[in-house]
């Protein structure tokens, strides 16, 4: 291989280990070149396929070949929903124009719903292109199909005409649709001027998302349908529910109103992710990922103070009114004071808000802690932080591969253990295992740990997998002799095993290890890779054991996920599934949506959603 290929190799865009990590979530993704100029911006409903779709081997167009050969960096977005996507790329692409973006184009490009102001009988249509008309227009919507099906929710609910001018004109007698029930007929007069009036009125604040009556009347029918065992209806009521709440769905990325920079900020594994989304008017316009150095001698308050000031004291950025910031800030007052004498303006920087902002902040910290995953699992990073562990164990040979095992119960319960794997290209997820613990003392981790590594490595001694170079316990000198005994009983001696256990303090950074050799323990600086891979492998290992503790519990104890969450009595569970339909519903459903449940407050939501989702 020549010096050029090595060049262009190392300098092209590891999209496999990006892709390993990438969000199913609805989003925008951002690609730059070599030069960090922006090439393309898109928007998803899943930003892993959709990605994905840019890197196949085969099938690709001329111009997404050339697109693709110029990546150098994608930096991605996560929203709430594919509306607020759509509307995030509008405004990224108005203000970045990328190259390999299509002519630029406005919102006529993008479909509404349209509904005339200069009609007696005003009809409910589909809506492209420049909004000339008089009227309402309600959008944009992510697609052309997401406003044909609305249109035959609203044709089903509120039984408003559709037709054209020229075919309502004409007629003589009802048509089909009046016979299917889905249009009054005002064509021949079988419905007065006031009564449509006040439908459209009630449709109109429907698509406003000002009126909750018709959600809650189906789903006082769904109710009664599934008391009366009527299941079909009741699952055709709860579709109809969903559709409802997709309809009237919030969309944070262009608010009420207002200027921000908004942060989040996730620190984990020795690495620091720091996103901002930057609210102009209102809307997103724009949004970036940075990793600053960790210096960890500082608590987390410290280390965003100390970004905050330096982004914003340091040049001549733009200082908005208002800075939102997940968590307090000790010295708020000091940079705040500083800021209002550099720009003459009151700057408030805060991290209690409400509403749309509120909406601001949680995506802003969502998309730090993706970012943060991403850059954990960057290839160079993790080849570096592979090379310091080497070095730090001795290592004569490289290590390719690595198993950590954790355990997991509820005083006892439905104890899970936990096997992650990790490879020279991070996380190996395909290769992960949980095992159901059985037959031993409620909360006896030893033997739970003992049971896990034996059903494991008798597998792998018999040739059904690889073994690793390296073992890890998440544990001291007890969890590591465990684990001593069961490999020297499978005459397993091509292993190294070490454990890794929290210092006196239980903080990130003093954690010793354990030789499972000599048993002597041992201090890794605290801004080591080794440590800081070791700490990314245990974190996943508890994680992926938590997982399937909680999935395990739940199946054992034949319960709802709901009765699981403190404050949600029977009435509330009631209440929600007659709501939303099903637990899958409420599962994709925002925090802002859930509290629009009646007996549900702002807080509760925020509560059911983060223990629905453990792992956001």
């Amino acid at each position: 291989m020549s010096a050029t290929d090595q060049e262009q190799e190392q300098d092209s865009f590891d999209s496999k280990a990006f892709l390993a990590n990438l969000s199913s979530r609805p989003g925008v993704y951002q690609m730059y070149d070599k030069h960090d100029k922006i090439l393309y911006v898109g928007k998803a409903r899943n930003l892993k396929n959709r990605v994905s779709s840019y890197f196949r081997s085969s099938g690709q167009g001329t111009k997404t070949r050339a697109l693709v050969s110029h990546i150098r960096r994608i930096e991605v977005t996560l929203t709430h929903s594919e509306t607020e996507a759509l509307l995030l790329e509008q405004n990224l692409i108005k203000a970045q124009r990328p190259p390999y973006n299509i002519l630029l184009r406005d919102d006529k490009s993008y479909p509404y719903i349209f509904i005339s102001a200069t009609d007696d009988f005003p009809a409910v249509r589909f809506h492209r292109g420049a909004k000339k008309a008089k009227g309402q227009y309600f959008g944009p919507f992510p697609s052309g199909g997401a406003v044909r099906e609305s249109l035959n929710l609203l044709q089903k609910l509120f039984k408003i005409r559709q037709c054209e001018d020229s075919f309502y004109r004409n007629r003589s007698r009802p048509c089909l649709q009046h016979q299917i029930k889905r249009c009054t007929a005002p064509c021949v007069g079988l419905i007065d001027k006031a009564q449509y009036a006040e439908d459209l009125r009630h449709a109109s604040m429907f698509l406003e998302g000002k009126n909750q009556a018709v959600t809650a009347e189906l789903a006082e029918r769904m109710d009664k349908a599934a008391t009366s065992l009527n299941f079909e209806l009741a699952a055709e009521l709860r579709d109809q529910i969903s559709a409802l709440r997709q309809v009237q769905e919030q969309q944070y990325v262009s608010g009420s109103g207002g200027e921000a920079d908004v942060f989040g900020c996730a620190i984990n594994s020795g690495s620091i992710s720091i996103h901002a989304l930057f609210v102009r008017g209102g809307r997103i316009i724009g949004s970036k990922a940075y990793h600053p150095k960790l210096s960890l001698e500082g608590s987390e308050s410290e280390l965003l103070s100390s970004f905050i000031a330096q982004f914003y004291l340091n040049g001549a950025r733009e200082v908005p009114a208002s800075i939102i910031l997940p968590f307090a800030l000790e010295d708020a007052d000091v940079i705040s004071q500083a800021l209002t004498e550099k720009t003459g303006k009151r700057v408030q920087i805060t991290h209690k808000v409400r509403s749309d902002r509120a909406g601001w902040q949680r995506l802003a910290q969502t998309n730090a802690n993706q970012q943060l995953v991403s850059h954990l699992a960057s290839k160079q990073n993790i080849s570096n932080r592979f090379l310091a562990l080497q070095d730090l164990l001795d290592f004569d040979t490289a290590i390719r591969r690595m198993e950590c095992f954790d355990i997991s119960h509820s005083s006892g319960e439905a104890t899970v253990a936990s096997c992650v794997v990790f490879d020279e290209n991070g996380p190996l997820k395909s290769d992960y295992r949980h095992f159901n613990i059985e037959g031993i003392t409620a909360g006896d981790d030893y033997a739970a740990m003992q049971q896990a590594l034996e059903r494991r490595y008798t597998r792998l001694k018999k040739g059904e997998g690889k073994l690793p170079d390296l073992l890890i316990i998440d544990g001291g000198k007890g969890q590591v002799s465990q684990a001593m005994t069961v490999l020297e009983s499978l005459q397993i001696t091509e292993v190294t095993v070490i454990g890794i256990a929290k210092g006196t303090t239980r903080k990130a950074g003093f954690e010793f290890l354990v030789n499972g050799q000599t048993g002597e323990e041992s201090v890794i600086p605290a801004d080591s890779g080794a440590l800081h891979l070791l700490q990314h492998i245990r974190d996943e290992a508890h994680r992926f054991a938590i997982t399937g503790h909680r999935a395990r519990r739940a199946k054992v104890r034949k319960r709802s996920l709901l009765e699981d969450i403190p404050g949600i009595g029977q009435k509330r569970r009631r209440e929600l599934l007659k709501y939303f339909g099903s637990i899958k519903e409420i599962e994709n459903a925002s925090i802002e949506e859930i509290a629009k449940v009646s007996t549900i407050s702002a807080k509760l939501a925020q509560e059911i959603w983060l223990c629905l989702h453990p792992d956001s």
